[in-house]
């Protein structure tokens, strides 16, 4: 019991230390100071100046557009290399696992002057096209990952027996072990676009004159301060990412019990 108890507390303590930070975000969303740590009132004011701020708003989106483009072609590379490292036998298979993962244990900085060498030897110029190629690659692995687990744990003898019955490689892909790997897959293409809608100092490296992300546009707003308008669009964000969770998960539910 006493055990029980501690682990509630914990459990509360772990929420509140998560949650709380966004909490009080969203309440200084509505402060009428443009100073986030004094409250001085209630207002919608700043949720008005954020749909009137064209550049916040084009901000938004380049991040959206670009953690769309990224995440769908991750997940066709992503996808076609687990299946491909599942099925292959080749000599230092392991060291080439290895390698296509690198990109999650290395720092950002390291990959961002690497993007920004590479790019600049081939004379590509810096803008959405750099952003794309750059968020791909270290998005990539993520998808990679979760496929290549999701792979281990189906069983052969769904497309050995497809293939038994006439058909050939690429409808056995689609018909039998796509379905079943779709769910990593899907899982993979949230966590890709996460990882690039926040991606902060990759962007900086790789991002042109005339392309400008969310988060770099807030980031360089920190340093000639904030105001409650950048609370306000997070607020909106946060609302967004638990409506499309709460979507999912009952989505999810039905499909248990059609099952």
């Amino acid at each position: 019991m006493k055990n029980s108890k501690a682990a509630n507390i914990y459990l509360i303590f772990c929420l509140l230390m998560i949650y709380l930070p966004i909490i009080i975000v969203i309440i200084y969303s509505f402060n009428v100071s443009r100073i986030t740590s004094i409250w001085s009132g209630f207002t919608l004011d700043w949720y008005r100046q954020l749909f009137k701020d064209r550049q916040m708003l084009e901000s938004l989106y380049t991040s959206l557009k670009l953690g769309v483009l990224s995440s769908a072609f991750a997940a066709i590379i992503g996808t076609l290399a687990a299946f491909g490292m599942s099925r292959a036998k080749i000599r230092g298979g392991q060291i080439v696992e290895y390698v296509s993962i690198l990109p999650i244990m290395l720092p950002e900085i390291i990959l961002g002057m690497v993007f920004l060498a590479y790019f600049s030897l081939i004379r590509l110029k810096l803008g959405m096209l750099t952003l794309t190629i750059a968020h791909v690659a270290f998005c990539i692995p993520y998808i990679y990952l979760l496929v290549k687990a999701r792979l281990v744990g189906i069983d052969k003898s769904y497309a050995e027996a497809a293939r038994d019955l006439g058909a050939g490689e690429i409808r056995t892909f689609f018909d039998i072990t796509l379905p079943l790997i779709f769910p990593a897959v899907l899982s993979g293409i949230f966590l890709a676009f996460a990882m690039s809608f926040d991606d902060v100092i990759i962007s900086v490296f790789v991002s042109g004159v005339d392309t400008n992300t969310l988060p770099i546009k807030i980031y360089s707003q920190i340093k000639i301060g904030t105001t409650p308008k950048t609370n306000a669009l997070c607020s909106l964000l946060f609302f967004a990412t638990v409506l499309l969770s709460l979507i999912s998960a009952r989505f999810a539910q039905k499909r248990k019990a059609l099952k």
